[in-house]
């Protein structure tokens, strides 16, 4: 990836953890320059749309969906690196869609951490102190939102709710 940071080209990617491994840890397991240009060229896939967006490049021809409101899950990195406001940005280029974030802790996952038997029990514990019980609160046609693959498996064991990516999100309001 050196080739492409070094010209310039972002290294965009969609899953949060591992694109944040990228940018944040790569450099720890081969420091120089080198490591520190591709992860300074790393973002995720909505970062980098909300940057075009706010240069003034992005021409994305977006309709309404049926859903008019949506709700956000953060996962842990997005957090951790404040990449949840693009993410939102992003959501709202969507005419009428009504976005908003979802005020949680950690899901609970971990990646597999969540799904080991000895850890189901905090896992669970972890969903249920404040992202479950938002998503109990929502309605049937409200669109659940969360970037992480292992966010997503908890919404949908723990709340029965099937969350998708920002990127499906504005794959189905694409006006093409």
């Amino acid at each position: 990836m050196l080739p492409y940071a070094a010209r310039g080209v972002p290294i965009v990617g969609l899953e949060p953890s591992c694109l944040f491994a990228l940018k944040d840890e790569l450099a720890a397991l081969l420091p120089g320059s080198d490591a520190a240009a591709v992860g300074s060229s790393a973002m995720l896939f909505e970062e980098f749309l909300a940057r075009e967006n706010v240069a003034g490049k992005l021409d994305l021809k977006l309709k309404a969906l049926p859903q008019a409101k949506a709700l956000l899950h953060g996962h842990c990195h997005q957090k951790a690196f404040d990449a949840v406001k693009p993410t939102l940005a992003v959501l709202k280029l969507v005419p009428g869609l009504d976005a908003k974030l979802v005020e949680s802790s950690c899901c609970g996952m971990a990646g597999a951490f969540g799904y080991e038997p000895a850890n189901l029990d905090a896992s669970r514990k972890m969903a249920e102190l404040s992202l479950l019980p938002a998503l109990a609160k929502a309605d049937a046609e409200t669109l659940i939102v969360a970037d992480g693959t292992s966010c997503r498996h908890q919404i949908a064991d723990g709340a029965g709710r099937n969350a998708i990516h920002v990127a499906r999100v504005l794959e189905a309001a694409l006006d093409v």
